[in-house]
Parts: structure tokens; sequence; C-alpha cells
């Protein structure tokens, strides 16, 4: 079977880290990004020099035109997508729930949930090539991250809820639709919130203690893309050092 995978936000942290594991896995990737367009091209460089196969495709995947064209770009130059991690998501710095604004939240859903809704929608759409979708949530979806990022819980609790839609409505398609729920990843959407050592600051509190690497999320989304997790559908794996 072609493989060909399609990565939202893939040109740093978790995203860049599942397209290698998959390259060296086989599949063909698709590094989907929106404004770091060097990042993105060191990782297809990344996977080609060790002779895999890797494009990169510059699109907002929470607007469905943009969507459209990406996936369009990738049938020519890849052939058609059969594996989809819904990875794109953004963080704002932390605060309490008063301090959030309108304008925040909307753009908090539109481009962690919108961009789910709309790559998921064409990715079935386009044929019946299509094998497995991986949202990548996160425990702030169980613990609902008070006094700190309300928004991008809520955020990620949505998505948990489309994949459990989704697993069931694709079901008889052969398409199965997970989660991978990260806890403390050391990656660079802390400093986005303004806290580029929370991993570090809050290890302790991890049973394990220690924060997990990108590449540890990685692997797990590649099981679940892959056979082996043939008979695994609506599920959603913690990626959380126990916490």
């Amino acid at each position: 079977m072609n493989k060909i995978a399609l990565i939202t936000g893939a040109s740093r942290g978790i995203g860049a880290a599942t397209a290698i594991k998959l390259a060296s896995k086989g599949y063909k990737v698709c590094i989907n990004y929106i404004r770091n367009s060097k990042a993105a091209a060191s990782v297809c460089d990344s996977i080609n020099e060790l002779g895999g196969t890797a494009i990169s495709f510059k699109a907002d995947v929470s607007k469905q035109q943009e969507v459209r064209r990406l996936f369009s770009y990738i049938q020519t130059e890849l052939g058609e997508v059969t594996h989809l991690v819904n990875n794109v998501g953004i963080l704002f710095t932390k605060t309490d729930f008063t301090q959030i604004t309108a304008e925040r939240f909307s753009e908090i859903l539109n481009t962690n949930v919108m961009s789910a809704f709309l790559c998921s929608q064409e990715f079935v759409k386009r044929g019946d090539s299509q094998c497995a979708i991986v949202n990548v949530s996160s425990a702030a979806a169980r613990t609902g991250s008070p006094f700190e990022y309300l928004d991008y819980a809520a955020s990620k609790g949505a998505l948990d809820t489309l994949t459990k839609g989704l697993s069931v409505e694709l079901a008889s398609k052969n398409i199965r639709v997970n989660a991978v729920r990260p806890g403390f990843i050391e990656t660079d959407i802390h400093s986005d919130g303004g806290e580029p050592d929370r991993v570090k600051r809050l290890s302790s509190q991890i049973p394990m203690g220690r924060g997990g690497s990108a590449q540890e999320v990685a692997n797990t989304i590649a099981w679940l893309l892959s056979e082996e997790a043939s008979y695994v559908t609506g599920s959603f794996i913690d990626v959380a050092g126990g916490k």
C-alpha cells in the first residue's frame, strides 16, 4: 500500500517528530505549516536526506479553500492522502478566565477545532483509500486547565468529542479515528504561553518525575495509524507520564 500522510502544523514539535517517524516507517509525508517555511523545509530536508519522501505546503487549515488546495497539491505530488494527523494548535499567554477575550477564544476554537473538522471532512470525501485519523488533543481536555489556558482546554475538549463522534460515523467506512492526549511535553508551545520552562517547573507533579518528549508522542501516533492498531478506534491515549 502507498501510505501518504498529512500532518498539519508539522514544522516543529510533535508535528515535526511525527513526520520524521512516519517517514522512517515508509510513509510519504506532507508537512503543513502556516508561517515558518524555513523550519518546514528543514524537516523535509531531514527526511529526504535519509531516503524518505517529504513535501511541505503552506496553508491555513482553519479555512476551507486552503484545506482544499492543500489536499489537491498532495494528490498531484504524492497521491491521495491515506493517513491524517490533525496536529495544528495554538496557545496564548496563560491567564485566568475573566481576562480571556471573545476574540482570543474564537481564534483558539477556529484554529484548534475547525482545522480538524475541515481536514477530516476533506480527507473522508476524497475517495476509498483512507485508513486512519489521529487527532492531537491534550491532557488539558481532562483537567480544564483552570487559571491558565481554559480556552485551550475547551478547544481540546471539543476535539475529543469530534474524535468520538467521527470514530462511530466512519467505522463502516473502515476509517479509524483516535486521539492522543499529550501532557507536559517539552516543545516550543510553552514559550507561546509565556513560560518556556513550564515543564521543568511542574515535573515534580508528574508521577514519572519528568516531562515527555515530542518523539514519545510521535511514537504513539505512529502506532495508532498503523495496522498494529487495526481494531482500535474511538480511543484516547494519554501520553502524560501518569498525570
